[in-house]
């Protein structure tokens, strides 16, 4: 029993510095984060903190597999072009820029819903250069707006960001449960309403810009198969929401989004009579996110095998006195806080399976602290200009047309549209489910 014990003093011990090893190692070596991961996994097991026989099942493929297919489907629907349509369309309805500029991030939150954060950006930030140059104006604000808006709606759905992915499989919630969840309002209509206290940051951002604009040319859809397909995966996940947990496999959402990325290959493939666009597909798969996570999900598996998750738990516990309120507040903010200035991926990654813990050890029902967890490291991003994929995208942008912008411009518009937007929610969440 006495070498027993020491053995798992040993493995903790062992386990939490190659923890904090690997989270250091991400932080300083963004652009090698997925091999960190991998080699710590690799690292774990050869250490026999987490047996071999548990690897494979370490990894959540339903997570996988879904950011996968999403990542395919979403590549065929830029390439159609109906973004571009649908905001040439939200343009022409606008009377001058202040409105075209905010529809344009309304847009791209509600895109960003429903698709990749960066790939939202990628799409609609070339309207508004448009625009600017049209107008001879700056299109720094505009664009800092469309980047913090998508990355905004996030945690909107399940299929918004890879961090909203992550807590439905961990909590095994489905596409209708961000609606509605345990008949309460779930966590698309908390984001809604930050997305409203946000607009009216942006109509004072914007209050000078009453310059008229419009749209000469409105852009060509020559296929709408892949628009099908983004809603097909939609409805076809809302369905499977209705399936009783025990009658369906473990990896039936992940099964629906490759399933009708493929679908859509196999008709492009057969339509162009080549694999030209097949290629196109694949290259534009996140694979560094996908080995990314798929290292952490075995180090996460590492750390829990070895007590460090129910260690971390115990210590948050403590400094909150058994307060689950300000258990709820401490996650909320330090969430905002971290993800300021480091990837919210791994962070939630690590931190669902703490919450959890945390939760059983108060005795208390997880999903305030979920939620919570969620939106403060979802919109904590929109902080800084480093703090989300989609704000680093959009200052890519600006500095391929020769702009600059420093910390200070970014978080003039930032700082106050996260405020409202996380204050908002960590209100809303905290009277809905505490």
């Amino acid at each position: 029993m006495l070498i027993r014990n020491m053995k798992g003093c040993v493995d903790l011990i062992l386990a939490l510095v190659l923890f904090l090893i690997t989270y250091v190692l991400l932080l300083v070596l963004p652009n090698y984060r997925a091999y960190i991961a991998l080699t710590s996994a690799a690292l774990f097991v050869i250490l026999g903190i987490i047996p071999l026989n548990k690897v494979f099942f370490s990894v959540d493929w339903n997570v996988i597999m879904m950011i996968a297919g999403t990542m395919g489907i979403v590549s065929l629907f830029i390439e159609s072009k109906m973004p571009s349509l649908l905001a040439d369309m939200i343009i022409t309805r606008m009377p001058n820029v202040k409105w075209a500029i905010i529809s344009l991030s309304l847009f791209a939150g509600i895109i960003s819903a429903f698709i990749d954060n960066v790939a939202t950006v990628l799409m609609v930030a070339p309207v508004a250069l448009t625009i600017s140059k049209k107008l001879k104006i700056s299109p720094v604000p505009g664009i800092i707006a469309i980047s913090v808006s998508s990355n905004l709606q996030g945690a909107a759905t399940l299929v918004g960001d890879t961090t909203s992915i992550l807590l439905g499989g961990h909590a095994n919630m489905d596409f209708l449960d961000f609606f509605f969840y345990r008949g309460k309002l779930g966590l698309f209509w908390i984001v809604q309403i930050g997305a409203l206290m946000s607009i009216l940051v942006l109509l004072w951002v914007f209050r000078k810009e009453n310059q008229k604009v419009e749209v000469k040319e409105r852009t060509v859809v020559e296929d709408y198969f892949p628009t099908i397909l983004l809603v097909g995966t939609i409805v076809l996940l809302i369905l499977a929401s209705f399936i009783p947990e025990e009658k369906k496999p473990s990896i039936t959402n992940g099964l629906i989004c490759v399933g009708l990325m493929v679908v859509g290959l196999v008709r492009e493939t057969a339509r162009s009579r080549g694999f030209e666009t097949v290629k196109k597909t694949f290259k534009e798969i996140d694979y560094f996110t996908l080995l990314l996570l798929g290292g952490l999900f075995i180090v996460i598996s590492g750390i829990t095998e070895a007590g460090v998750v129910d260690a971390i738990s115990e210590l948050f516990v403590k400094v909150s006195g058994d307060n689950v309120f300000l258990m709820y507040t401490l996650l909320v903010w330090a969430s905002v806080f971290f993800s300021a200035f480091i990837d919210n991926i791994p962070y939630v990654a690590t931190m669902l399976p703490v919450t959890g813990g945390i939760a059983n050890l108060m005795g208390t029902d997880p999903t305030v602290l979920y939620f919570g967890l969620l939106a403060g490291a979802t919109l904590g991003g929109n902080l800084t200009p480093i703090g989300a994929s989609a704000n680093i995208t959009g200052l890519g942008i600006l500095k391929k047309e020769g702009y600059n912008v420093s910390a200070k411009d970014f978080m003039k518009i930032s700082v106050p549209f996260t405020l409202a937007a996380v204050t908002s929610g960590y209100v809303l969440i905290w009277l809905i489910w505490r």
